[in-house]
């Protein structure tokens, strides 16, 4: 994607779309009342459940003066937007089979239906597009940290491990060692204050080919306080395509999506949205998972500059996008394309 060419999640918030799910669960659970039901209908009836009204007039010829009497039935049918495992998310009726896209991010087991993943991105991306913010998908390994097994280190990089910061406040600190998946992991120069301006334009999420306590680990050092990434982290394990990345588990539109991400071949349906990172090797294993005979930075006890560095660079050029599609697309706000 050429600067030229250019989740219910946060604007929605992803909070209020759980919300609305223990809702609508909690609405549908045997215990619940029938007036809570009724109470709940008010409540959710901002799309989140089409109603079908059948009316039906029974005409019956009395002896009497009464004549005709017309009745009119109205009744609520549930569409089962979506299910959590076989019980729909709105009745709690146990369907048959499964159906839909597999949202395991935002809540165990929740699967939704195309209708209702429609429904939830024209409603994301309106509010969205009102607070002057597009959608930012984000990797992890080369894009914004480097992590390498500790039985990788070689004998250049020991010293490492003495210099590790602590996990006790990671706001501070840059290189961590995390025992218990026995690793090392460190985030790429200017990262922090690339996330909080990011953040002004986009609603962010991460998106990895790790597995997920993987993708969790790194969304902590990267977002301690969670005002970020809050719900919004996948990984493999969340994708619905093998070695692949894909838009499908996205609640944003693609037309105001951006990905940046070291690995062009991850994003095979999506390469318009696509801006290409320069990878980030900081260790010496990562150096040699893509075939380069030369130290890494933590071998020569170096790092990217700051000011300098890819990170720095690539936030110019998201301003840039930004900028474009709020202040100089010509086309109404809902027809414009940072693809385009």
């Amino acid at each position: 994607m050429s600067v030229a060419a250019d989740s219910p999640i946060h604007s929605s918030s992803s909070d209020d779309f759980i919300a609305y799910l223990d809702d609508a669960l909690a609405a549908s659970s045997p215990d619940a009342s029938s007036d809570k039901e009724v109470e709940n209908q008010d409540e959710l009836e901002s799309g989140r459940i089409k109603r079908c009204k059948f009316e039906s007039a029974e005409e019956t010829e009395e002896s009497t003066s009464e004549g005709i009497v017309k009745q009119n039935l109205e009744e609520y049918v549930c569409t089962h937007p979506g299910s959590f495992g076989d019980m729909c998310i709105r009745c709690g009726q146990k369907l048959d089979g499964e159906s839909g896209v597999t949202f395991g991010y935002i809540h165990k087991g929740l699967r939704l239906h195309d209708e209702e993943i429609s429904r939830l991105r024209n409603t994301d991306v309106k509010n969205l597009l009102i607070r002057k913010k597009l959608y930012l998908i984000l990797d992890l390994d080369h894009t914004l940290l480097n992590s390498t097994h500790l039985a990788h280190l070689n004998s250049e990089e020991l010293h490492l491990i003495s210099q590790a910061d602590s996990l006790g406040d990671v706001s501070k600190g840059s290189l961590f060692k995390l025992d218990k998946m026995h690793m090392m992991t460190k985030l790429r120069p200017f990262v922090r204050t690339f996330l909080k301006e990011a953040s002004e334009m986009f609603e962010m999420y991460i998106y990895t080919m790790g597995d997920r306590p993987y993708a969790l680990e790194m969304a902590k050092l990267l977002d301690p306080l969670g005002e970020y990434f809050n719900a919004k982290v996948i990984s493999r394990d969340d994708g619905t395509q093998k070695h692949q990345k894909g838009l499908d588990i996205v609640l944003g539109q693609e037309s105001a999506v951006v990905i940046l991400d070291d690995t062009e071949h991850a994003w095979v349906k999506h390469k318009d949205n696509l801006i290409l990172m320069e990878r980030y090797h900081f260790f010496g294993s990562s150096c040699r998972q893509f075939g380069f005979n030369c130290k890494s930075l933590a071998e020569l006890k170096s790092d990217e500059d700051e000011a300098e560095g890819a990170l720095t660079k690539i936030l110019k050029v998201l301003k840039q996008v930004h900028s474009k599609f709020f202040d100089e697309l010509k086309e109404d706000i809902a027809e414009r394309d940072v693809r385009f």
